[in-house]
């Protein structure tokens, strides 16, 4: 039997981080990873309590166990490392815990990880980003009132940006927003007979489907709902017992496994399906596949909400009460006017065709625009090229500053987003022009 492997803390940190990327990007919960390393060779290298974000110890130390969270319901990363030392029969007393979030204070689906920390005899604890949720937060302190030695900030920078959206929507009790556009090179979204499909190709089309795979809820208005009768699902192109991916830029821990699919050409369903928001006034028919009782019910896809309101932040608010971090709004022109007016987009993601209609419906409304330099303005965080078509991804804010990747380590279709600057201005409307939700109730 060969020797352990060790790391220094700071690389057990670039570790926990790459152990954090293999959980799911969707869902309530956060993406956490978790190393557990030996104690500390020397007394003197042990950490100050509360010491301050910086360089910490480069002693080498023995890698006990490791551990990540996979998802809501599952063991915490803490939990997982912990459960993973008992398998390998290791002794974690005196040992310190990497960890990438705030251990939690909070007893829901598990227990608090603080206090399992505690139980284990662990002696020092290092975090990257603190815990931003108040139900949960608290860990740290918990930790340092019974003697553990914490320290925290240690790779800050890339633990949020792993964090991505999740800490966006957590810091400020409201869902990321990302909305789709898919037009011609005009900014058409259907022609003047009203004909829409396709105007993007099949890249485009599979990457769009991709990014649905990644978020929890999608919206759309009625008017949408009733005009083209969608099926919201994130599909693949691949037969049931394939594992579709790495496409560029996503990471082979985010591959989409196919569930329920169909062998052969037709599309298979992703593993994760998103919940289908239907927004707007009106009854659906009858008819359409996301009404009552319609075909949805037995489609595969993530259930079906329609929020009655013409009012974006009551839907949002909705949305954050059943804990969805990352809604995609797709449609139609109503819908992304009425979210962009009310300056409640986080990212825009665009899929440009190299078509030219010169007449038909605009991918946006009216903004009650009437000088450019009231324009609302995104900073460009990618292009891409989707076969012949373009995607160009854009925020609000400036993209979190580069940081140097670890060896496995991977963006996402859907890039994580860093939080607004230091001192800037929370999202605020961007106009008080009347949004224009109505066109789609």
């Amino acid at each position: 039997m060969g020797a352990r492997p060790t790391l220094t803390i700071d690389a057990a940190m670039v570790r926990a981080l790459e152990l954090a990327a293999r959980g799911p990007v969707h869902g309530p919960n956060p993406r956490v990873g978790a190393v557990l390393l030996g104690p500390a060779p020397r007394r003197s290298d042990s950490l100050p309590d509360a010491a301050a974000p910086g360089p910490v110890d480069a002693s080498p130390r023995v890698v006990l166990a490791e551990g990540f969270h996979r998802g809501a319901g599952t063991l915490h990363a803490e939990a997982a490392a912990l459960a993973d030392a008992r398998e390998r029969g290791v002794d974690v007393r005196g040992a310190t815990a990497v960890v990438t979030l705030e251990p939690c204070d909070h007893t829901g689906r598990t227990g608090p990880c603080a206090q399992a920390l505690l139980d284990a005899g662990v002696a020092e604890v290092v975090y990257a980003v603190a815990d931003p949720n108040p139900v949960a937060a608290g860990g740290g302190e918990r930790l340092r009132a019974a003697g553990v030695r914490v320290a925290a900030g240690l790779r800050e920078a890339e633990g949020e940006r792993l964090l991505g959206p999740w800490l966006v929507a957590v810091r400020r009790g409201s869902p990321y927003v990302t909305l789709k556009l898919a037009s011609t090179l005009d900014g058409r979204v259907a022609a003047a007979d009203g004909t829409s499909q396709w105007i993007t190709g099949p890249a485009a089309r599979e990457h769009a489907h991709r990014v649905r795979a990644q978020v929890d809820a999608i919206l759309v208005g009625t008017g949408t709902v009733v005009a083209d009768d969608p099926s919201l699902t994130a599909r693949t192109t691949s037969p049931a017992s394939a594992t579709v991916g790495p496409e560029p830029g996503l990471g082979e821990h985010q591959r989409l496994r196919v569930a329920g699919g169909v062998v052969g050409p037709e599309p298979g369903l992703a593993e994760h399906q998103p919940l289908r928001v239907v927004v707007g006034l009106r009854d659906l028919p009858p008819h359409v596949r996301l009404a009552p009782g319609g075909t949805w019910t037995d489609d595969g896809g993530g259930p079906v909400l329609h929020v009655r309101t013409h009012d974006v932040h009551a839907v949002l608010a909705e949305l954050a009460a059943r804990e969805v971090r990352h809604v995609l709004v797709e449609g139609g022109p109503g819908l992304a006017t009425a979210f962009l007016a009310a300056g409640a987009v986080d990212e825009v993601h665009a899929y440009l065709a190299p078509v030219l209609l010169g007449a038909g419906l605009g991918a946006v409304g009216d903004l009650g625009v009437t000088t450019l330099a009231g324009a609302p303005r995104f900073v460009t965080h990618d292009v891409r090229r989707l076969g012949q078509d373009v995607l160009v991804v854009a925020r609000t804010t400036p993209a979190v500053p580069s940081v140097p990747p670890a060896p496995d380590r991977f963006a996402h279709d859907l890039p994580a987003p860093g939080p607004p600057a230091p001192g800037g201005p929370a999202r605020t409307p961007r106009t008080t022009h009347r949004t224009t939700l109505e066109q789609e109730s």
